[in-house]
């Protein structure tokens, strides 16, 4: 009885394979994604919930139910190599979080089923792409990232030891210092807010705003732009490389069962020749 059933089961495990990795199954797993995005947000709107709130819940836990279906079939198919998949161990966490009770102190995990909508990055190659090269860009992104904040801290050291007599709210200490240099360089309500108001007490004060500006602002969030650009290129650049080196590794492959073939069929001609003779 046990032969059958092993036996049997590569069969199902191939069919279930073509079947989660078919094109059309990932569509109808994207829909459903979107669709659950948009009732987690009816979700929030007490008023719609009043009136059509069963059925919002009922087509949420449906929606559960095929993703983890789906997650079951692909741990079935896949068995440890699920696991050696990132992308799949997020939606499997993903997932998992769905099904944890949000009672008592676990309430917060209601909340974070919106997290069921980031699944769309496992189905879309193109968003996988742009996460991928956002990691990549972290090393560079940290380091920039360390500059800016030397510069933050210079700027903000001179900023209280220049104006914080006068102006306590704003540069009073150092902390103060750092927020308004925070809003500053964001851009909001800098000039009329705070630049002009300082520049009535300080007529120079305008040389330090506008270098802050220049430095922070413009050069350094440039900076950040140009090492995720960078990023994006090299990891499109690394896809590419890898697609020919298998390409090439497939057509060595079709080269040598070519050859064998010829071999085969030349030694079957002789034989054939040898049998007539």
């Amino acid at each position: 009885m046990t032969a059958p059933s092993s036996l049997h089961a590569p069969g199902v495990r191939a069919r279930l394979t073509t079947f989660i990795e078919n094109p059309l199954t990932q569509r109808v797993i994207l829909a459903l994604i979107l669709i659950n995005a948009v009732t987690l947000g009816l979700e929030t709107s007490p008023a719609i919930m009043a009136v059509h709130g069963e059925l919002i819940l009922a087509l949420d836990k449906a929606i559960l139910g095929v993703f983890v279906l789906e997650i079951g079939i692909r741990l079935y198919v896949h068995r440890l190599r699920f696991f050696r998949d990132p992308w799949s161990v997020f939606d499997f966490l993903v997932v998992g979080i769905a099904l944890l009770p949000a009672t008592g102190q676990l309430s917060v995990l209601r909340a974070l089923r919106v997290l069921r909508v980031l699944r769309i990055l496992t189905i879309v190659p193109s968003m996988r792409r742009v996460v991928g090269a956002l990691l990549g860009a972290i090393p560079g992104l940290m380091s920039i990232g360390l500059v800016l904040l030397l510069i933050y801290y210079v700027f903000g050291v001179i900023a209280t030891n220049l104006f914080a007599a006068a102006f306590p709210e704003w540069f009073g200490h150092l902390g103060r210092s750092l927020y308004t240099l925070f809003q500053i360089m964001t851009l909001e309500s800098w000039s009329m807010g705070i630049s002009r108001p300082v520049m009535e007490q300080f007529p120079y004060a305008w040389i330090f705003f506008i270098a802050f500006i220049l430095v922070a602002t413009f050069t350094m969030l440039n900076l950040f732009i140009a090492i995720i650009v960078n990023a994006m290129q090299s990891f499109g650049e690394n896809e590419q490389r890898e697609t020919a080196q298998a390409l090439e590794h497939i057509e060595a492959d079709l080269h040598a069962e070519v050859r064998a073939l010829r071999q085969e069929i030349g030694e079957l001609k002789a034989l054939l020749r040898d049998s007539r003779s």
